[in-house]
């Protein structure tokens, strides 16, 4: 039997353990295992704009509502609704509400063309915009819209986990006709 003092003397326990140091190393920074236990919520409001008002005196109305869906789940079990909103100074937002998803490495907020089924994996294959990270996994919470974006081309949102290429959940966005 090899003694532990022989042992801690061999070039090869070392070389065995640095592996094993770097490669839990590794994987710790990739994939931000304590994010599986940790949540952060995100409470913001229904953007508004300063007050503007109308021909009559009386102030413009509130953002209207372009379109909307619920959140299934894919890769993570994730809940909640996506509204496209127009406000009344032209922009848009798109609003997470009463999200609950996963925390997870680099989780997207995007725009798809791709329809939502339950392939995880689909959502980059076509056209995507990318409207920023994640703030939070549970809440509320507003990502502009760029001005020039075409809004017909896009049919889907969704919760793309960038570092592993998965969805964590989609919403297939319905029109409300405004």
């Amino acid at each position: 039997m090899v003694s532990v003092a022989r042992a801690v003397r061999s070039p090869l326990a070392w070389i065995v353990a640095v592996v094993v140091v770097a490669v839990t190393a590794t994987a710790i920074v990739l994939l931000e295992p304590w994010k599986l236990i940790v949540d952060t919520t995100v409470t913001e409001a229904v953007p508004t704009v300063a007050p503007a008002t109308g021909p009559s005196g009386t102030p413009a109305a509130g953002p209207v509502v372009l379109a909307e869906g619920s959140f299934v789940s894919h890769e993570h079990h994730t809940s909640g609704t996506v509204r496209i909103l127009r406000l009344p100074d032209g922009g848009r937002v798109l609003r997470l509400e009463d999200l609950d998803t996963s925390d997870g490495p680099d989780v997207r907020v995007w725009l798809t063309d791709q329809t939502v089924t339950d392939d995880w994996f689909t959502f980059d294959d076509g056209q995507h915009v990318d409207l920023g990270s994640l703030k939070g996994n549970k809440g509320n919470q507003n990502y502009a819209v760029p001005s020039e974006l075409d809004l017909a081309a896009f049919v889907s949102a969704d919760l793309w986990c960038d570092r592993f290429n998965v969805s964590f959940g989609a919403a297939t966005l319905v029109r409300t006709g405004n």
